[in-house]
């Protein structure tokens, strides 16, 4: 009966280093599976009324005002529609803004800052990477100051702009901005970690029970 149970405990230790090691084997392929993510972008480009020429802004030249005018816009994409679409005429001036990168559009908004209501933004259904559902959003406060800021004709809103100065946009400060596919590699590279460390120390045991059963076994 000692035999019988040593026999079953080492079998069904050694069970569990398999399914252990199995477990571990698959969690690269799964982090090497995740979607590759799509290219940000690394310019804007704004038309509309009263801007006599096309304003391009790169992000590696101004930063600061690139940041402002893609966090205008960059939650569109993927998100759903907030708001009806409204009367032609209550919608004011209207401006586009087109996200590019590497020199090629690859998102296109246009905007109405001076709407009655607050800014209104519109997703058309047409986009340079292809047809999306068309969608109007209540846009954040501080696009009058945004797209003044780049080179339309608005008045001046500084209240409404972090970091401004007089109107001005401030020191151009570098923004980080979280990656979702590589904090999902990190997450895959934790889980490995603690597979690694509890199949150390289920090594340890299943060694301590292989010890025991080698000396209850000498005694019997």
């Amino acid at each position: 009966m000692v035999r019988g149970a040593i026999t079953r405990l080492v079998s069904t230790a050694a069970a569990a280093v398999v399914a252990l090691a199995l477990a571990w084997g698959a969690a690269p392929g799964a982090a090497q599976a995740a979607p590759k993510a799509p290219p940000k972008p690394d310019a804007v480009q704004l038309v509309g009324n009263g801007v006599e020429e096309t304003v391009l802004v790169l992000q590696d030249e101004r930063p600061r005002l690139f940041q402002m005018l893609t966090s205008e816009v960059d939650w569109l994409a993927s998100a759903s529609s907030s708001s009806s679409a409204p009367k032609a005429a209550q919608l004011g001036p209207k401006y586009t803004l087109t996200l590019l990168v590497k020199n090629a559009p690859s998102q296109l908004y246009h905007l109405y800052p001076m709407a009655q209501g607050g800014p209104r933004a519109h997703r058309p259904a047409k986009q340079p990477s292809g047809k999306k559902t068309e969608a109007w959003f209540y846009g954040r406060l501080s696009m009058p100051e945004s797209l003044r800021l780049a080179g339309a004709p608005l008045e001046t809103k500084p209240d409404v702009v972090h970091g401004g100065i007089g109107g001005g946009v401030g020191t151009d400060l570098a923004v980080d901005r979280a990656d979702p596919f590589q904090e999902v590699s990190q997450a895959f590279s934790e889980f490995r970690r603690l597979f690694l460390l509890n199949g150390a120390v289920l090594l340890v045991i299943l060694t301590g029970l292989a010890g025991m059963a080698f000396l209850i076994r000498r005694r019997v």
